[in-house]
């Protein structure tokens, strides 16, 4: 249950405050295909939280009204969500950047054959989720199969021009730490990542995004569990970087939950903390760009995890 949590106590994180508005996160749904050990959300194949198209115009209506030139898509799978090419199409004709969180393996399911195709046909930015280079870890941690059928959905976005030098389609890539450790730094790793994918594979991407496990969720159970949670999270708070702080994905960007509901990160969502740490929920069609200016952000010690080491966003590395 969420109240029992730790991370969930008053938090010594130091306080945050909101900038100027400049990407809206959208969860469109927790179902997926895969059921990965290291998810914050508990994404998998027998959830049926999906947003609405109802939703998904109020998202558009706002970017449009604020000028917001950046929608992020996350899941689960965005992908299974049925408004998916509806969402893409309508923002690609406001001249919005749309960043696909893709998870690959969902390009090689029986129904979604032409998706890379959409994708690529859209310009969508593709974000790949590939936590190591080497089979055996990402089989471990996503599921047997998933490695190859990785390898093929790239070697396929490849072929469509994604990740190519001369190209403007952008494949980037997401590394995850396969325990409770910090992920190692980001620079080092894409070397790694490019020389053993092309020599291996011939597959070439763009960037490679480290990102740090968050104590939440499925993850945070596994730690739980394990008995090895209070290790993690002083791990995290002995890692603290403050020249992360200023640069963390909450300053300027907005999570909408499936529902419509905002919130100040992705994992403040799954924490179930109101944006601004309101008493009440607001809902996107309530909202108006300015209300957020200089609005304090909610925090609590998870929030450790944004700001360790090297930093962590969606973006990957801070510093």
């Amino acid at each position: 249950m969420i109240e029992t949590l730790p991370y969930l106590e008053n938090s010594t994180f130091p306080p945050l405050t909101r900038g100027s508005l400049e990407i809206i996160q959208l969860n469109l749904g927790y179902l997926c295909n895969l059921s990965c050990v290291h998810c914050h959300v508990n994404a998998g194949p027998k959830r049926t939280e999906l947003m609405s198209k109802e939703t998904i115009d109020q998202v558009l209506n706002l970017a449009k009204n604020t000028g917001v030139k950046t929608l992020d898509l996350t899941g689960g799978a965005p992908e299974m969500n049925p408004y998916f090419h509806y969402l893409v199409s309508e923002a690609a004709k406001l001249a919005i950047t749309v960043i696909d969180r893709c998870n690959l393996v969902i390009l090689e399911e029986v129904a979604y054959e032409e998706m890379a195709e959409f994708l690529a046909e859209h310009k969508v930015t593709i974000v790949a989720s590939l936590p190591c280079y080497l089979e055996e870890n990402v089989d471990k941690q996503r599921g047997s199969g998933t490695f190859k059928s990785s390898i093929r959905a790239l070697k396929r976005l490849n072929d469509l021009g994604y990740g190519q030098s001369d190209s403007d389609l952008k494949l980037d890539l997401v590394f995850n730490p396969q325990g409770a450790t910090l992920p190692p730094a980001q620079q080092a790793l894409e070397s790694s990542y490019k020389t053993h994918l092309k020599e291996h594979y011939d597959i070439d991407f763009n960037r490679l995004y480290t990102i740090t496990n968050m104590p939440i969720k499925r993850f945070g159970s596994t730690l739980i569990s394990k008995g090895s949670f209070d290790d993690y999270m002083q791990l995290l708070v002995d890692s603290y970087n403050p020249d992360t702080l200023e640069q963390v994905m909450c300053i300027n960007t907005i999570s909408v939950d499936w529902q419509g509901y905002l919130y100040d990160c992705d994992f403040n969502q799954m924490l179930d903390l109101p944006l601004a740490d309101n008493q009440g929920k607001m809902h996107i069609a309530d909202l108006v760009a300015t209300d957020l200016q200089s609005d304090k952000i909610a925090t609590r010690q998870h929030c450790y995890g944004c700001t360790a080491g090297q930093g962590s966003s969606c973006g990957g590395a801070l510093s």
